[in-house]
């Protein structure tokens, strides 16, 4: 017998509910047997599987959730003045971003949406600024604040991911 996928290849596989011959390379185990691709159907599951509709909402959570982190992020690194604070807040707010748009989208997961998770870290941080700004005159940039928007990055991905 001929492989029905590759003419070239010989085979005495064959599927076990439509009896078409498959080789091993095109053959998909599953609990009842070997089937074919068709028979098999792989899809993915239903929690990675996501629609334009889910990262309209996604994106639109994570933009406001940016924006209120920001709020928050600033006050709190106006108010708690400690250089490692920042690290802590960030990782909070990555915390909440995830947690959030997760839910929001009925906590689908899948790597497009943990970029939107991601990119909202930066927003946030950049949303914080002006707040902070506002209470601190010596409110600059600090390079433990990279470190911080990676652990808030880190965070927002992990939930997401």
């Amino acid at each position: 017998m001929k492989c029905a996928y590759h003419p070239d290849v010989e085979t005495s596989l064959s599927c076990g509910k439509c009896g078409q011959p498959i080789c091993p390379k095109c053959m998909v185990q599953t609990p009842v047997g070997a089937r074919c691709p068709d028979c098999a159907k792989l899809a993915k599951l239903p929690t990675y599987r996501l629609s334009a509709k889910h990262y309209l909402i996604a994106s639109g959570t994570a933009l406001g959730m940016a924006l209120a982190g920001g709020i928050v992020w600033g006050l709190l690194s106006a108010f708690l003045p400690f250089i490692f604070v920042n690290l802590l807040i960030a990782g909070g707010v990555g915390y909440a971003i995830g947690e959030v748009v997760g839910r929001s989208v009925n906590r689908k997961r899948g790597k497009w949406l943990a970029l939107t998770g991601a990119i909202a870290i930066p927003i946030s941080y950049l949303a914080s600024i002006p707040i902070n700004m506002l209470f601190r005159y010596d409110a600059a940039f600090h390079p433990l604040d990279i470190l911080a928007l990676a652990i808030g990055i880190f965070v927002a991905v992990i939930r997401l991911r």
